[in-house]
């Protein structure tokens, strides 16, 4: 996921709208909108701000998850687990890609967010 999809999709966890978002930080709404569809990037002030705001790291906020994965868990290393307590069975892509998202919604749902839209 790029940075300007996370921070849409956090904006849209929070519920919150452009403007609202543009205000807390301290740029326009069009700022906002630039970054969200990735035709521009914020300088760095604001991005800590915006980490600030969603209460999240700066990392979790620039990084893809496949960047954030190399250093916390692999997400065969979580699949290897999840297969063991299915006896051992194999799963397939889709079912791996279903594992992370039930571990991403228990994540949100542990820090009180909603998920859906």
């Amino acid at each position: 996921m790029q940075f300007s999809e996370r921070l849409s999709m956090l904006r849209r966890r929070y519920s919150i709208s452009q403007t609202e978002l543009a205000q807390a930080v301290g740029v326009s709404r069009k700022s906002i909108q630039y970054y969200e569809s990735g035709e521009r990037y914020p300088r760095a002030g604001v991005l800590k701000k915006l980490a600030e705001h969603f209460n999240v790291t700066l990392e979790y906020l620039t990084c893809s998850e496949e960047s954030m994965l190399q250093g916390a868990f692999s997400v065969d290393a979580v699949v290897g687990e999840v297969t063991a307590l299915f006896s051992g069975g194999s799963l397939s892509e889709e079912d791996k890609d279903m594992v992370m998202r039930v571990i991403q919604e228990a994540y949100w749902d542990s820090k009180g967010i909603k998920t859906t839209k």
